[in-house]
């Protein structure tokens, strides 16, 4: 079934842009240069700098370990109607001079206060089972899945389906099973998949830590409406399946991911061109499952 703009409307996404080779301070004045806000230095946390829009949400901007001659560029609280002026902001920081390295990552936190504890279970079992899919067609690299973006903890896919009427406490059991699950920088959420916001702070949001740093301002909409409709999937769904992960078969890989998005409701104009930014890494044939019919 199709997915609309209006059914997303209501959702809540956050981005981290990381780039390379430029400053925090370029950065910040870019980003009010683009939203027609005001900039001034705040230093409280990571030397960040802080952008005021006119309605008065804020950007900071802020170093980042993982690049070394750059900045993270950190989103206020943003809906489906933010993209156009998410995609301007993106497009500013390249004509500024922002790079991609190979440290820069993008990572997408989407709002997850109201989901259910079935519905956390839902994203799972749908994120696990497309886990190398997904993670093909976003292009994520090896390097990042050896640490900063391990995939989904088979431990825990594993206790959190033995969870017939699951809690927020038991996936928290499950999800940490036994180590610390308190701290920003806890191990727990250097996943593909990152719960650890749902039960540490205040940002109750579930976060997407596989995409690839990008001054393309259409790879950024793909990666946005690819985690909001996961999301929205797992609101949805009555139930979601997950005894074991799709095996990734480079013949049918195309075809395996297109009816994948399908499934998600990437029907029409508003997925076309997003359906081919992630296709467009997969080998194989996106109308055939074993290869073209001739």
């Amino acid at each position: 079934m199709t997915i609309t703009e209006a059914e997303l409307s209501e959702m809540t996404f956050g981005i981290e842009l990381e780039y390379d080779r430029i400053s925090t301070r370029k950065a910040a004045e870019t980003v009010a240069a683009a939203v027609g806000g005001t900039y001034r230095y705040d230093g409280s946390h990571l030397s960040n700098w802080v952008v005021t829009m006119p309605d008065g949400r804020k950007w900071n901007c802020e170093t980042d370990g993982s690049v070394h001659n750059g900045s993270e560029t950190v989103s206020p609280i943003l809906r489906i109607g933010d993209i156009p002026m998410l995609q301007t902001v993106v497009r500013a920081l390249r004509h500024a001079g922002a790079r991609t390295g190979g440290g820069a990552g993008l990572h997408i936190h989407v709002g997850a206060a109201q989901m259910t504890p079935k519905q956390i279970q839902n994203l799972v079992k749908i994120f696990y089972k497309q886990e190398e899919l997904i993670v093909k067609g976003c292009g994520t690299a090896a390097h990042r899945l050896g640490w900063f973006t391990r995939r989904t903890d088979r431990e825990f896919v594993d206790k959190m389906l033995k969870l017939r009427n699951p809690t927020m406490a038991s996936l928290a059991d499950a999800y940490y099973h036994g180590q610390s699950r308190y701290g920003h920088y806890n191990h727990a959420r250097y996943r593909t998949l990152n719960l650890h916001n749902l039960w540490n702070g205040d940002k109750h949001t579930v976060e997407f830590r596989l995409f690839e740093a990008t001054t393309h301002a259409g790879e950024i909409r793909t990666n946005v409406l690819l985690a909001l409709t996961i999301v929205h999937k797992a609101m949805d769904a009555k139930a979601a399946s997950a005894r074991k992960p799709r095996p990734y078969n480079e013949q049918s890989a195309r075809y395996d991911l297109r009816v994948f998005l399908l499934r998600l409701g990437w029907i029409g104009e508003m997925f076309k061109a997003p359906r081919k930014h992630l296709l467009k890494r997969m080998p194989g044939s996106a109308a055939w499952k074993d290869g073209r019919h001739d």
